[in-house]
């Protein structure tokens, strides 16, 4: 079956270094085959036999404290998961110099309808919707500046999930598909 990692916090701000001929050879070591990853923000795509996405999950963890002494976090999805969320997006959403959105995926314990009420969303600048898995956040590029989505860093909330532009998004569901 085909899975998707998404591993939080890699080579964000000069922390967590991995690079991805490494972390692909973690994955490989684990039994993952067909080994991919996509820019430089953890986000790896390959085949497992016989793991639940949960248990995948812990596996990729494991391995990645094993052979970088990191304890990173990561949410592993089956690609038709991922290829879902992608296509709920809505096709006139982007990521350029009009507008920025950003999915925001979420782990087990925060996945909910009401996650959105526990978002800092700004009415009139922030359009956020929620979907099974992801909160789809969309903001003008000329509001970036009023919107609430920078005072999730730090939160509690903030530790339960992971972030990735729209077009990584779309690229990593190509890749998968």
């Amino acid at each position: 079956m085909r899975y998707v990692a998404l591993l939080r916090g890699i080579n964000v701000g000069g922390n967590n270094k991995v690079a991805m001929a490494d972390l692909r050879e973690t994955v490989a070591r684990i039994g993952g085959e067909d080994v991919r990853t996509h820019i430089n923000s953890g986000n790896v795509v390959f085949d497992h036999r016989g793991r639940s996405p949960s248990g995948l999950a812990k596996k990729v963890e494991q391995a990645i404290a094993d052979d970088f002494g990191l304890q990173i976090r990561v949410l592993v999805l089956k690609a038709s998961e991922l290829a879902r969320i992608a296509g709920e997006i809505p096709g006139s959403w982007s990521n350029d110099q009009t507008m920025r959105t950003d999915v925001i995926f979420l782990w087990d314990d925060v996945d909910a309808p009401d996650v959105i009420g526990d978002l800092p969303v700004r009415d009139g600048v922030d359009e956020v919707s929620y979907v099974s898995g992801a909160v789809l956040w969309r903001i003008d590029t000329a509001d970036r500046n009023k919107s609430g989505k920078g005072k999730l860093v730090g939160t509690p909330l903030y530790r339960s999930m992971t972030i990735r532009n729209v077009n990584t998004v779309r690229k990593l569901a190509e890749l998968a598909g």
